[in-house]
């Protein structure tokens, strides 16, 4: 595993564990538009890819302290299972868990044991939310999702004995891409949508942690064919990818739109700390697709640091072993503690 400053330098089911890695099999003005009645809750049969190199995560197997609680009320979607740690007076510092699965899948119940019990051990709140997929909402409504989560909490900080002050996001695969959202439009109204609920509370957030999220949709193909990854990981252009899907039409038909979802977009001396974390064998999401990110923040002169994991996938255990853990635990505790 390599490190370095960019500022420097320039009870979870085997489906649910799966849908980890299904950003893309078939390639990985904001106004939210209904495409369906219904989030589709599991890939259809026969969808399935490959688990995660080096093996699947273990479910998390802490019962949280409450169930969930709900944190918007447009869709029955928008729930929350929130952990408070057994130790520690508080009030504690928040991860707000934001799952994959290529926008289109998964669930709140996609939060691995080793990585959740690391951070309640170290002191963190742990809130694993569930939003509106591709199948019932298309772009922008995760990241309002998201980002109604991140006002709810902080306006309810008192009740569930959270410090409003020290909130970060995290997210894995399409997650990693609404946290990074959430991290670069904490000052923009665009995406805060007052029906949804605690209008007026800020969205912003002090951290956010990024796992082989991507950046740039219309820029996954020609970067998986320069990595030289199988032409069946040249398919985000597909109009039945999921990144068209959660877009609402084939991307590159939709430039400015796309542009919207794009992280880097937002970029601003406001935009907070990020840790950004890619393995260098990732096709799913090509490896310059979540790169990108970390150089653009480099170039504006923000604090992010950028891990690569050697042999890494799209996911896996190289990412969970004590050094990783430790690495993230102590990145939080620089800004969040």
């Amino acid at each position: 595993m390599s490190t370095f400053k960019l500022s420097q330098i320039s009870k979870m089911s085997v489906l649910s564990l799966v849908l980890l890695v299904l950003l893309s099999v078939t390639g990985c003005g904001s106004t939210p538009t209904a495409t369906a009645s219904a989030p589709a809750a599991v890939a259809p049969a026969g969808a399935m890819p490959a688990l995660p190199q080096g093996g699947a995560p273990v479910a998390f197997s802490v019962e949280p302290n409450y169930k969930d609680l709900v944190y918007a009320p447009v869709s029955a979607t928008q729930k929350m299972d929130l952990y408070i740690p057994t130790t520690g007076a508080g009030p504690f510092p928040l991860v707000i868990n934001i799952h994959g699965g290529g926008f289109k899948f998964g669930d709140k119940g996609m939060l691995s044991e080793t990585t959740g019990k690391a951070l309640l051990n170290a002191g963190y709140a742990v809130a694993s939310i569930d939003y509106r997929l591709s199948g019932e909402a298309i772009f922008p409504a995760a990241v309002q999702d998201a980002k109604a989560a991140v006002r709810f909490l902080r306006a309810n900080a008192a009740q569930y004995n959270l410090n409003p002050e020290k909130i970060a996001v995290f997210g894995q695969s399409a997650g990693g891409n609404i946290a990074a959202m959430v991290g670069v439009t904490g000052n923009i109204s665009d995406y805060d949508d007052a029906s949804l609920g605690n209008a007026g509370v800020s969205s912003a957030v002090q951290a956010v942690i990024n796992q082989y999220g991507p950046t740039d949709f219309l820029q996954m193909d020609a970067q998986a064919k320069a990595q030289g990854c199988s032409a069946s990981d040249q398919t985000h252009n597909d109009a039945s990818s999921f990144e068209s899907a959660y877009i609402g039409a084939a991307i590159q038909t939709v430039p400015e739109q796309v542009k919207k979802s794009n992280p880097i977009t937002y970029i601003s001396k406001d935009t907070p700390p990020f840790l950004i974390q890619k393995g260098d064998q990732d096709c799913t999401v090509p490896v310059e697709s979540t790169k990108m990110l970390a150089d653009a923040l480099s170039a504006a002169n923000l604090d992010a640091t950028y891990t690569s994991l050697a042999g890494a996938g799209h996911g896996g255990s190289q990412f969970e072993t004590d050094e990783n853990i430790a690495l993230m635990i102590s990145f939080l505790d620089k800004y969040m503690k």
